[in-house]
C-alpha cells in the first residue's frame, strides 16, 4: 500500500492493522503468549517527498521493534537490524541460534537492583 504513494490508502492500512492488533493482543496475553511486533522498513510515515510528489521507496528510517507478553515488562529491547528478527523470535521459543545466523538477540531482561 505504501508503495502506491497514496496517502489514503497508506492511512487505512495503519488503521486496519491497529485494529487486528487490538483484536489480537488481549487474546494472546489471556492464552500467556509473546509476540514481536515490527516491520522490514518504513513507508508509510514518509508518503510524499518534499516537492509533494509520491514517495514510494522504502525510507530509511529506524522500524521500532514492540514486545508483547505479560513478561514484556522485565525486557528492554534493543535497537538491530533485521538479521536480529529471527534470533529473537528463536530466544522467545527458547530455541538454540543456528551458528549460521549472525543476528543477534534483541531482547535483553533488565536486572534485579
Amino acid at each position: 500500500v505504501g508503495h502506491t504513494g497514496v496517502v489514503e490508502a497508506g492511512i487505512k492500512a495503519v488503521e486496519t492493522v491497529d485494529a487486528c492488533i487490538a483484536r489480537i493482543v488481549p487474546k494472546l496475553l489471556e492464552l500467556d503468549g509473546k509476540c514481536l511486533i515490527t516491520a522490514d522498513h518504513g513507508n508509510c510515515e514518509l508518503m510524499r517527498n518534499p516537492d509533494a510528489s509520491p514517495n514510494t521507496a522504502h525510507t530509511t528510517n529506524l522500524v521500532h521493534v514492540i514486545y508483547v507478553a505479560k513478561d514484556a515488562a522485565n525486557f528492554v529491547c534493543h535497537d538491530g537490524i533485521l538479521a536480529d528478527v529471527a534470533p529473537t523470535l528463536l530466544f522467545l521459543l527458547g530455541l538454540p541460534q543456528p551458528k549460521e545466523m549472525t543476528g543477534h538477540n534483541l531482547l535483553v531482561r533488565k536486572s534485579k537492583e
